[in-house]
């Protein structure tokens, strides 16, 4: 039968203590990896539905625009708007934001610019001027830090 010193049997106790927590921590770090991907991965395929979902929002908001203008058919109008606010729930719901536009200054990570409009900033220094928007075509969304869709927007050039 083998002898073992108690300093031989202390040191392998320690070995064995050293490779246990090793292993925790590398559980532990594999388990939040693992978090952290089935969430990206539910946003992906969110941001896949947001994005086939969104035409028949625009779609609704422009029959609600042109009913305004066009129409005095109030339950028509109602009906409109009530699917209109109930698209916006859902959205919210998963954790869609509409991007911020009209009033906002430009941002290219945020807003696609059509064009863009001199509102007397002409000649000024560049720190004195600003890309302010004054007008959204199609509104944007985000989820998150992602963009599903930028805002399309009409930008002028403001004094600071």
């Amino acid at each position: 039968m083998a002898k073992f010193s108690i300093k031989q049997l202390e040191k392998q106790v320690v070995e064995l203590t050293e490779a246990l927590q090793r292993e925790r921590a590398d559980s532990v770090n594999l388990r939040r990896r693992v978090d952290e991907e089935r969430a990206q991965l539910g946003n992906f395929y969110k941001s896949m539905v947001v994005r086939d979902v969104l035409p028949i929002i625009d779609n609704c908001e422009r029959l609600l625009d042109h009913i305004s203008k066009h129409s005095e058919e109030r339950p028509l109008k109602e009906g409109v708007e009530k699917i209109v606010k109930q698209a916006q729930k859902v959205l919210a719901g998963l954790g869609v934001e509409r991007i911020k536009t009209v009033g906002s200054e430009f941002d290219p990570r945020l807003h696609e610019a059509i064009s863009v409009e001199d509102a007397g900033g002409a000649g000024l220094p560049a720190g004195r001027q600003v890309e302010v928007v004054c007008e959204e075509l199609q509104p944007g969304y985000k989820l998150g830090d992602e963009i599903i869709r930028h805002a399309t927007v009409r930008v002028k050039m403001e004094k600071k």
